[in-house]
């Protein structure tokens, strides 16, 4: 896998950002919270009037921009990760019934990713948060409970092609359950693919959530969101343009770390597949 070099970059990018959100907070240089109103929008260090004080600059309130980025990278993991163990769970359970059960209930899942299909995530994603209130919690319920369709294609489509192989017929005849066929025989032999539908979704939900923010419907202040970071310097990008560059940068960054990852997995676990 590793001599691979889209899994190599993605999954080095993605382990350094997830150490780095990890250690936060004992790298940060300042508290990500405190506010220092003489010292707004100072640039960063490569700039004439920037010093090692504050290696990113600072925002309109005189927070300490790098240790805000730093804190930031935990908001969008957690709820990259949070996003992807829910609509999971969800998908992967409604996926595995209608792929080994067939008939009616299949008929009923797929209503049911029809129906999720038809609405567009980030209009009833606006419209829930707007009527609900935004939190970091309320989004990534929201988001959690929107994004499963994916799932439930893909493992249905997976246990469809599974569940007539031998070893499945032999548990069968053996007399073994449905729930040990499902989770001990089908499951395990079905998680590639749900691990690169995993790292899609991941991805999607990050960006969905910075959106989210962006509008000021996701990620309240003075949670340092990076989405919620570009909302608030929008007003000052023709001024202090890395109030914008440096979150949208890292925004940017670990979407690009997550894709290569998956990318390179998926053509790792389907080698038939790669073009």
């Amino acid at each position: 896998m590793l001599r691979q070099p889209a899994f190599a970059i993605g999954a080095g990018l993605l382990v350094f950002i997830f150490l780095i959100a990890i250690a936060a907070p004992w790298i940060s240089p300042h508290d990500p919270y405190a506010q220092d109103l003489v010292n707004r929008t100072v640039p960063p260090v490569w700039d004439a009037l920037g010093s090692w004080v504050h290696p990113l600059g600072t925002d309109p309130l005189g927070r300490d921009y790098l240790s805000r980025v730093l804190y930031g990278s935990r908001i969008s993991l957690l709820i990259g990760f949070s996003v992807a163990v829910i609509s999971g769970l969800i998908g992967c359970t409604m996926g595995m019934l209608a792929g080994y059960f067939g008939g009616k209930t299949d008929m009923l899942v797929t209503f049911l990713v029809t129906t999720r299909l038809s609405m567009p995530v980030i209009l009833v994603a606006l419209a829930t948060v707007a009527m609900v209130g935004g939190s970091l919690w309320v989004v990534i319920l929201v988001l959690g409970l929107l994004k499963w369709d994916r799932f439930a294609v893909v493992m249905r489509s997976a246990t469809q092609q599974v569940r007539s192989l031998d070893y499945v017929a032999a548990a069968q005849s053996a007399g073994a359950s449905t729930r040990r066929i499902l989770f001990g025989e089908i499951l395990p032999n079905v998680m590639p693919q749900l691990i690169v539908v995993a790292t899609l979704e991941a991805a999607s939900a990050i960006l969905l959530e910075a959106a989210l923010s962006f509008l000021g419907l996701g990620v309240q202040p003075p949670l340092p969101s990076w989405g919620l970071m570009i909302a608030e310097a929008k007003s000052y990008m023709f001024f202090s343009f890395w109030l914008i560059a440096i979150p949208g940068g890292a925004l940017a960054l670990l979407i690009l770390a997550i894709n290569l990852a998956g990318d390179g997995l998926h053509d790792f676990l389907a080698p038939q597949g790669k073009s």
